[in-house]
C-alpha cells in the first residue's frame, strides 16, 4: 500500500480520508494545525502538527511518500491566496523529493466545469459569497496543470454529510446535466482513494456527483 500524506486532515473531507486510508491499510501522515481536531489513533498513522505558513515543515513533511492528496479547505470569505500559495510550496517540495502522485480536492463549477453547480451558486453564490474562494481555487488548478507531476485534480459537487456509498459518477462531464449536483464527503474521500489505488483519470480533472 502506498504510504500517503493527507493535507486538510482535519475538516470534513480529510478526517474521511484519513479513516477510510487507514481501512484500507495505508500509512498515513495528517499534516495539521491543531493535532487535537482529529481524534484518532492508530498503529498506522502519524500526526505532523504544523501551519501552511510554515512552509519548512510542509518541505520536510512530504518525503518519503508515495502520495499527497489535499481536502484543504479556506473559512474567510475575502480575498486569500493561502492556499495556492501553498500548493507552490507542496509542488516545489514533492517535485524536489520525487513524490509524483498529487490528488488536490478543488470544486464543481471550477475550471471546465464552470457554471455546473447549479442555479443557487451559480446565481447567488459565488457571485455574492464565493467568488474570492473560487478564484483562488481557479488559480490553484492553473498551478497543477502547470506542474510535471503525476496529478488529478478533483472537483466535487455541492458537498454533503451523506454516507459512503461508492456509487457516484465520476468524470469530465459527469454532473453537466445535474440541475442540483450533490455528492457526500465520504464518497470524495472513497473516489480519492480509488484512484491512488487505480488511477484513470491521471492529468485530467475529474468532477464528482450524484
Amino acid at each position: 500500500m502506498p504510504r500517503i500524506l493527507i493535507f486538510g486532515a482535519t475538516g470534513g473531507t480529510g478526517k474521511e480520508l484519513v479513516a477510510q486510508a487507514l481501512q484500507r491499510g495505508h500509512d498515513v501522515t495528517a499534516f495539521v494545525r491543531d493535532p487535537s481536531k482529529l481524534a484518532v489513533s492508530h498503529p498506522h498513522l502519524r500526526v505532523q502538527q504544523g501551519d501552511l505558513q510554515e512552509p519548512d515543515k510542509v518541505r520536510a513533511t512530504i518525503p518519503n511518500h508515495q502520495a499527497v492528496l489535499s481536502a484543504l479547505g479556506t473559512r474567510t470569505l475575502g480575498k486569500t491566496t493561502l492556499l495556492s500559495d501553498s500548493l507552490k510550496v507542496i509542488i516545489a517540495s514533492m517535485t524536489a523529493s520525487g513524490v509524483r502522485r498529487l490528488l488536490w480536492q478543488s470544486s464543481l463549477g471550477v475550471g471546465e466545469t464552470r457554471g455546473q453547480l447549479g442555479p443557487l451558486y451559480n446565481w447567488i453564490l459565488v457571485p455574492l459569497l464565493l467568488r474570492n474562494t473560487f478564484a483562488d481555487k481557479e488559480l490553484q488548478e492553473r498551478i497543477i496543470r502547470s506542474s510535471t507531476l503525476d496529478w488529478t485534480i478533483v472537483q466535487p459537487a455541492s458537498l454533503t454529510n451523506g454516507p459512503r456509498t461508492g456509487k457516484y459518477r465520476a468524470g469530465p462531464n459527469a454532473c453537466r446535466d445535474r440541475s442540483t449536483p450533490r455528492i457526500s464527503r465520504a464518497d470524495v474521500a472513497h473516489f480519492m482513494l480509488e484512484e491512488v489505488a487505480h488511477p484513470k483519470y491521471m492529468n485530467q480533472s475529474v468532477a464528482l456527483c450524484y
